[in-house]
C-alpha cells in the first residue's frame, strides 16, 4: 500500500475539514488547459493558491494558464507534503500525473 493516500478530483470536491492543531498542507497538480503543461504545488491556501495561478500572478504558470485541477492531496505536516510534492515533480511523479489525465480520474 502506497505511504500516501490520494484524493484526486476537482476542486469545487475537495472536502474541508477541522484540525484542532494547526492547518493542513495540500499536493496539487494543475494541467495547462492550452498547452501540454502541468504543474506541481504544495500550499497551505490550496483556495488562494489555485486561484493565483489562474489569474496569473505566479510567473511559472502565467504563460500556461487557464488550469484544471487533476489532483489534491491533504497531509498533516509540511515535511510529509513536501515529500510527496518532490515524488510528484520526478519523472515516474509525472507520469502518474499524465495516466490520471489520460484515463480521466481526476
Amino acid at each position: 500500500m502506497c505511504e500516501f493516500e490520494s484524493h484526486p478530483g476537482h476542486f469545487d470536491k475537495l472536502y474541508h475539514h477541522y484540525y484542532p492543531f494547526g492547518f493542513m498542507f495540500h499536493v496539487y497538480a494543475l494541467s495547462s488547459l492550452t498547452r501540454n503543461y502541468i504543474y506541481v504545488g504544495m500550499t497551505s491556501d490550496l483556495e488562494r493558491r489555485i486561484d493565483d495561478h489562474n489569474k496569473g500572478y505566479n510567473q511559472t504558470t502565467k504563460p500556461y494558464r487557464p488550469f484544471k485541477v487533476i489532483l489534491i492531496e491533504e497531509y498533516e505536516t509540511r515535511p510529509i507534503a513536501r515529500k510527496r510534492e518532490k515524488y510528484l515533480k520526478t519523472g515516474v511523479g509525472k507520469e502518474y500525473l499524465k495516466s490520471l489525465i489520460k484515463n480521466d480520474e481526476y
